[in-house]
């Protein structure tokens, strides 16, 4: 009896080793993701086209209450923006906030035949911090997400374009920015992905030295290249 052969990814599951990358922005009341209430939380899902190419999907967002005992420190809400008490923020409890924005994500990991969702994100590691905490929190199950890996839009817009901050990236990139509408999450979740979209083709059109993409997401090693 021949052993079963294993099944080999395809697409976007190939091209990022089974994780289906997903950028999220979130605005807060601080930096502490124990304290610090969550008050907007977006999320962009990333595809992959037929010729290989990186593309974002569209936004999943909403605002957020704050928790019972969060604190909110004025300085991040004279920063983003948000005005916590607007009679037309339209805000929804965490847990419903989670159902919004992960239960899609999921789905769409399922659908890409990937095996979990990686955060994608500008400083990555903090938007993470206040998914996994309001995850805590309200004991919402089956996160999508990878526990402590991300992609970090900040490294690859250093290493692409020579720049750090997420407006600066972008126009090196080529892209849009419009400053008045930055921090409000689905803005900034919405011009991560484009950077991120950016990077990765870009890197795909400057064929690497040991690898090359086709038009299928197949990695190959070319002929000739040491092994």
């Amino acid at each position: 009896m021949k052993e079963q052969e294993e099944r080999v990814p395809e697409g976007i599951a190939r091209r990022f080793r089974g994780f289906l990358p997903v950028v999220v922005d979130v605005e807060t009341g601080g930096f502490d993701p124990q304290r610090h209430a969550l008050l907007e939380i977006a999320a962009v899902i990333i595809r992959m086209t037929p010729e290989g190419l990186l593309e974002p999907s569209g936004p999943l967002g909403c605002h957020v209450l704050p928790f019972v005992g969060s604190e909110i420190d004025p300085r991040a809400l004279a920063f983003n923006g948000i005005d916590p008490d607007h009679p037309f923020r339209d805000a929804v409890p965490e847990t419903d906030a989670l159902n919004r924005i992960l239960t899609p994500i999921r789905k769409a990991v399922k659908s890409a035949d990937c095996n979990r969702a990686i955060l994608v994100g500008h400083n990555a590691h903090f938007d993470l911090s206040f998914v996994k905490a309001a995850v805590e929190r309200t004991g919402f199950k089956r996160n999508p997400f990878h526990a402590f890996s991300v992609f970090d839009t900040v490294t690859l817009g250093g290493l692409m374009f020579g720049q750090t901050v997420l407006a600066r990236a972008s126009r090196a990139a080529g892209l849009e920015w419009q400053s008045s509408e930055a921090h409000s999450a689905i803005y900034d979740a919405e011009q991560t992905a484009r950077l991120f979209c950016a990077v990765v083709n870009r890197w795909r059109e400057l064929d690497p030295v040991r690898f090359w993409e086709d038009a299928t997401g197949d990695w190959t090693t070319k002929p000739g290249d040491p092994d």
